[in-house]
């Protein structure tokens, strides 16, 4: 029997076979996806994972200002989302999800300095670019791992916060003012804010005393615990609220007691409601913002500049960082004004 004609089927099938190996390497180490050759993304159908770290109007924003400015680029954008909370097993398992479902780039406020490496890691050795947003992991493998980090400087941020603070007491002449800290500080950036706010009344009102520092990141939470702080200290001056959801539980703590002009709130991250709040003056009287939209906005400049062909790690993207405070209600005014959607 004449075995020629088999020998070169197997020829053409190796060859095949190593066309379609090296093809699939070549796709795993840029950008994870179809997309990711290099060239404008105009008119490209793109698939990007998302994960939020919570559901507060921050991270609306950020969708929106991502998906928006996807659009502005020509970009045929899915999004692929999950919001894990604060739990580093879901936020593991939702990017298992996208890294086998071969995204073409992920999102991420990463839920743990240490714990969300591991996922972050499989995403980026599957060749899925990764690009953090306002939280992410630590340092070390930020630079092996990440694409990019959109952070406003969190030690700023808190001591911008702080100096507000700062001027109310002096101005009330409280000098020995007694704060209550509502945090978040199972992510680092908050206990960076924490200091930056602890570092600006050290300048300026050095009699400060914190006498309580609890968790309460969510509207819910933070209710209970403002209450809790207010009924064992009270003869308490502020709180600080670390977060969006902190600054309104302990508003809203400070209106349950019928403390408003009694106790007062310097908190984090604009809403709505706390601008509303902001407005009117009685409690909250500064906060310090950074918009969930610009947010969302740098996220997806760095997610195109991957898909374009520039596969660098560890950029640092700076976010804007603005503050409001009550005496300035036009700002504040027109900050509702600009977010008549209702989102931050």
């Amino acid at each position: 029997m004449d075995r020629r004609p088999r020998r070169w089927a197997a020829l053409v099938a190796a060859a095949a076979a190593l066309v379609l190996g090296v093809s699939a390497c070549s796709s795993g180490t840029a950008s994870g996806g179809s997309s990711g050759s290099g060239g404008s993304v105009k008119g490209k159908s793109l698939r990007v994972g998302a994960v939020f770290l919570d559901s507060q109007g921050f991270y609306g924003g950020v969708k929106a200002g991502f998906k928006s400015a996807a659009s502005a680029s020509g970009a045929k954008l899915k999004l692929i989302e999950s919001n894990p909370g604060d739990d580093a097993s879901k936020e593991a398992s939702f990017v298992s999800t996208l890294v086998s479902s071969r995204v073409d780039a992920l999102i991420i406020s990463a839920s743990s300095q240490t714990g969300s490496v591991p996922a972050i890691r499989s995403a980026a050795k599957a060749g899925i670019p990764v690009i953090c947003y306002n939280t992410c992991i630590d340092q070390a493998d930020l630079t092996k791992y990440v694409s990019a980090y959109v952070q406003g400087d969190p030690v700023a941020f808190g001591r911008n916060t702080g100096e507000a603070a700062a001027r109310y007491f002096l101005k009330a002449g409280i000098t020995h003012p007694k704060i209550a800290v509502v945090n978040c500080e199972f992510v680092q950036v908050c206990t960076q804010r924490r200091q930056g706010f602890e570092e600006a009344l050290k300048a300026k009102v050095p009699g400060y005393q914190l006498v309580s520092n609890q968790a309460g990141t969510t509207e819910d939470k933070s209710v209970s615990v403002a209450t809790n702080q207010m009924q064992a200290h009270p003869d308490l001056d502020a709180f600080y609220g670390e977060s969006g959801g902190a600054t309104y539980g302990a508003y809203k703590a400070i209106q349950s007691a019928n403390k408003a002009g009694k106790v007062v709130v310097f908190g984090s991250d604009m809403t709505t409601d706390i601008a509303k709040a902001l407005a009117d003056g009685k409690v909250i009287k500064s906060i310090t913002d950074i918009s969930g939209k610009v947010t969302g906005k740098l996220a997806w400049e760095q997610v195109q500049r991957v898909l374009q062909g520039d596969h660098s790690l560890g950029k640092t993207v700076d976010d804007p960082i603005t503050g409001y405070t009550a005496d300035d209600k036009p700002a504040v005014q027109q900050w509702l004004t600009a977010h008549a959607d209702g989102l931050p």
